[in-house]
């Protein structure tokens, strides 16, 4: 006599196809920047797609996910373009333009002013040196 029901094999292939489900989603929601969620902070949809595997990823994929490549453009659009090494996905959206391009270029000025002394030292320490 077997011990068990006849439907064993099949209830465990369930539980490993939910585990992997759940696995999947759960590197989808970790691996995704926040700029691109929608409906629920980023733990939440985490708690979801592993707390109910089946229908916490299929929630994920049809209301989690934001189907655009990229977020929507801003009124900042401007200061990114003029200072195109601080694009990155996630930034903070000034409220002021005006006053954060003038900070980006008070910034960048003062970093150029730093690597043009930083040369005039390096060229003096050569020539001490020689």
């Amino acid at each position: 006599m077997m011990i068990g029901s006849p439907a064993l094999p099949y209830s465990a292939a369930i539980a490993g196809v939910l585990i992997l489900l759940a696995l999947i989603g759960a590197i989808d929601v970790l691996g995704r920047d926040s700029v691109y969620i929608r409906g629920l902070p980023q733990w939440a949809w985490f708690l979801v797609v592993v707390a109910l595997p089946g229908v916490g990823l299929l929630a994920w994929l049809t209301i989690g996910r934001r189907r655009r490549r990229r977020p929507r453009p801003t009124t900042s659009d401007r200061v990114i373009e003029a200072f195109p090494e601080y694009d990155r996905k996630g930034r903070f959206v000034p409220a002021d333009p005006v006053a954060d391009a003038a900070f980006l270029r008070q910034c960048r000025e003062r970093a150029e002013q730093q690597r043009r002394t930083a040369e005039i030292e390096r060229r003096r320490r050569g020539f001490d040196a020689g």
